[in-house]
């Protein structure tokens, strides 16, 4: 192992903010990130670098979690069950699987990040979750060095949510993430968003799973900025879930408001939509802005400091809450 000092963390965020780490070091293997844990308890776990907003220099050691490795665990006809290791690109994970006509991921084509970071805040996109495919995850415990298994119902899954990021956040790192994934008779999502349309805009009737994700790609290439070319960290508020009653009240003054049911009593309401009718779609504070195509995406046009991208955060939360009495929750890692 190879303890820096004074990083640049510009290159390990995917928002492009530059502060320095006080310690870095990069873990390829699970017995370096034991020996680290058992050394020293004051870390700062750093993997994809996608879920997150750094506000301020890191003034601990920051483990960068970079271990690799599919390994397809067991199969049949219909499934396969594959663990893969925490540093792998999420991406690239999935375009091996439809490549591999492994099937059920495919709706999370193009999310950044890395494999260990999804189950932390359940990746979701296109009608689909991460938890529908996930059979376990290895943690290793911070205090004891211990490696631990959790199930699918210990992960404890909810919207953008699970227990890593609340009762256990800052006690385990993720090593590592199990997936039953589908071999055949794949249960295609195509009705969520706009892949219908884009598939129908192909000319494709019939699709499989590589049609799917590359239809994905192309709607999140058309909407989301591109990282490496403008920072960001994807959606940075969460979907507002609001009363029945609330939304009726809403309606009456925003007649073309979207909305997905979520049951009898709950409505989903895009915060993207939201934050386009305050007016912020494209707006640009100095190096800080939304994003010209997709409301729900704040960008680092280059030079913007963490704190400046955070106070125009809350100043959307202002106004939406101002607008809509609906109090926008940040979806996104505040550091």
């Amino acid at each position: 192992m190879n303890i820096q000092e004074n990083i640049s963390l510009k290159k390990y965020n995917t928002f492009g903010i530059d502060v320095l780490a006080k310690k870095f070091v990069s873990i390829n293997f699970l017995h370096e990130l034991k020996e680290v844990v058992s050394t020293e308890k004051d870390i700062f776990i750093l993997s994809g670098g996608s879920n997150m907003l750094l506000t301020q220099d890191i003034n601990k050691l920051v483990v960068h979690i970079n271990n690799k490795g599919i390994c397809i665990d067991n199969q049949d006809d219909n499934f396969v069950y594959i663990t893969v290791n925490a540093g792998e690109n999420w991406h690239d994970f999935v375009l091996w699987c439809v490549n591999q006509n492994y099937g059920g991921i495919e709706n999370l084509s193009l999310i950044p990040g890395n494999v260990g970071t999804c189950p932390i805040q359940n990746i979701g996109a296109y009608g689909i979750e991460v938890k529908d495919v996930i059979t376990k995850v290895e943690a290793l415990e911070i205090a004891t060095s211990k490696l631990r298994t959790f199930s699918e119902e210990e992960c404890k899954f909810g919207y953008r949510n699970s227990v890593f990021k609340n009762e256990l956040k800052g006690k385990y790192i993720i090593t590592s993430v199990s997936f039953k994934l589908t071999k055949k008779n794949h249960k295609l999502n195509t009705s969520y968003g706009a892949i219908e349309s884009e598939l129908i805009e192909r000319g494709i009737t019939k699709p499989n799973i590589k049609d799917i994700s590359n239809a994905v790609i192309s709607i999140r290439n058309a909407k989301l900025p591109n990282p490496k070319e403008i920072g960001n960290s994807g959606s940075f508020f969460k979907n507002p879930v609001i009363t029945k009653e609330h939304f009726l009240k809403l309606v009456e003054k925003f007649k073309n408001i979207p909305s997905y049911i979520i049951s009898e009593t709950e409505i989903k309401v895009p915060a993207g939509w939201l934050i386009e009718t305050a007016g912020f779609k494209g707006k640009r504070f100095n190096d800080a802005g939304v994003h010209t195509k997709q409301a729900l995406v704040l960008v680092n046009y280059g030079n913007a400091s963490g704190k400046e991208i955070f106070n125009l955060a809350k100043k959307i939360q202002e106004e939406i809450l101002n607008m809509f009495e609906i109090k926008l929750e940040i979806e996104v890692n505040i550091i």
